[in-house]
């Protein structure tokens, strides 16, 4: 028996803005300006919108600070903030708020000028006070903690690390929204400059500009709108800490929650997923997130990625518009994972459009490996 809200709602309008650099935009600007391009995408007006989800780094109020730029006046509106996972989250609360009439349109928004604001890493990760003492750079510091510990444990190596970032570029290198572009090679990442070992700049996400909306209505709705809808399958989520340090295992994340509960919302199997948009602020965490959503065994990660697996051409396609490694990552990059799920749902997605592109797994990661979200995506066919 299916889950009662799988297939109830469906993506009809996609916007992306500033991806890169955006040089005199400020993050609402950027924001504002994806949100024009979802409207124009699903053929809605502005007035059409009825409800807003939005989180960012930049405004500690995110969703009234929206309403307030956009000049809407919704009847439900919510900023939950649980990191770069917020917009998966979203997905669901938004599936939730439709499905109980208090909603017909629903906005989820994203943007930042991270990277031409300062070009500094901002994270809303900082440091507990029992982690100051030792001068930890977070999140940088944290996740360096978790690719150490797994290499210590299972014998991973720097080598299989590397392979995530090159899989990265080889996709990104299809994308002409791409930030970075160009070869880059096992040597490479293992060349570049140390940050925190064993991560290599090589090894960290891109700091970019970028702004990311999408509008959610009913499902009924949707089949009038141009083109094809991207149908929410199911979404779950879990929390076991904040503060790395709390975190009970470095190897074994939320996601191993998340992703089981959202695979049954979603009446999906494993063998059904055709993509698998993973949150990769860092190489370690898509080696985490494979192992913890069950594709490769706990401890076989970085050997599962080895041989080109998740690259164009591989056995299992990850982070195909090339990840927050290579594609853009302005401070939060859960948004971004729904666009190029969507994308490619919609086969729209060009020199990197997968064959079959009817099931998408999105899993968003906050914090410090805290919050994780899994969703599912789906095409027409799936229903």
């Amino acid at each position: 028996m299916s889950h009662p809200l799988r297939g109830r709602t469906a993506i009809v309008g996609l916007g992306l803005a500033g991806l890169g650099a955006a040089p005199g935009f400020s993050a609402m600007e950027l924001l504002g300006l994806s949100v024009r391009a979802a409207l124009d995408d699903a053929g809605m007006r502005l007035a059409d919108i009825d409800a807003v989800f939005a989180a960012t780094s930049s405004h500690a109020f995110a969703s009234m600070s929206v309403v307030e730029y956009l000049g809407l006046r919704p009847r439900y509106f919510d900023s939950t903030n649980v990191g770069g996972s917020s917009f998966e989250m979203h997905l669901l609360q938004a599936t939730l708020a439709l499905e109980a009439g208090l909603c017909d349109a629903a906005l989820i928004c994203y943007g930042s000028n991270q990277r031409t604001a300062g070009g500094r890493l901002v994270s809303m990760s900082e440091p507990q006070w029992h982690e100051v003492p030792y001068g930890p750079r977070h999140p940088i510091t944290a996740y360096a903690l978790a690719a150490a510990r797994h290499i210590h444990q299972y014998g991973t190596s720097r080598e299989m690390l590397a392979d995530v970032a090159v899989a990265a570029r080889q996709w990104a290198n299809l994308n002409p929204d791409a930030f970075a572009r160009g070869p880059l090679t096992r040597e490479d990442v293992l060349a570049a400059r140390m940050v925190s070992d064993p991560l290599t700049t090589a090894d960290c996400c891109l700091v970019t500009d970028g702004a990311a909306a999408c509008i959610l209505v009913r499902a009924e709705r949707a089949k009038d709108v141009a083109k094809p809808p991207a149908y929410f399958l199911g979404a779950a989520g879990a929390n076991w800490h904040r503060s790395i340090q709390a975190m009970p295992d470095l190897t074994v994340t939320a996601a191993s929650e998340s992703g089981p509960r959202a695979f049954a919302m979603a009446g999906v199997a494993r063998e059904d997923v055709d993509l698998l948009m993973l949150y990769d602020a860092f190489t370690i965490n898509t080696i985490l997130f494979l192992e913890d959503l069950g594709f490769c065994p706990k401890g076989e990660g970085g050997r599962f990625v080895q041989g080109g697996r998740i690259a164009p051409g591989g056995g299992l396609a990850v982070n195909t518009n090339g990840g927050g490694l290579s594609c853009v990552h302005p401070g939060m990059y859960g948004m971004f994972l729904i666009a190029e799920a969507v994308t490619q749902i919609r086969r729209e997605a060009g020199a990197r459009q997968l064959a079959r592109a009817d099931v998408a797994l999105l899993h968003g990661n906050g914090g410090t490996l805290s919050s994780q979200v899994t969703a599912f995506l789906g095409s027409e066919a799936t229903l």
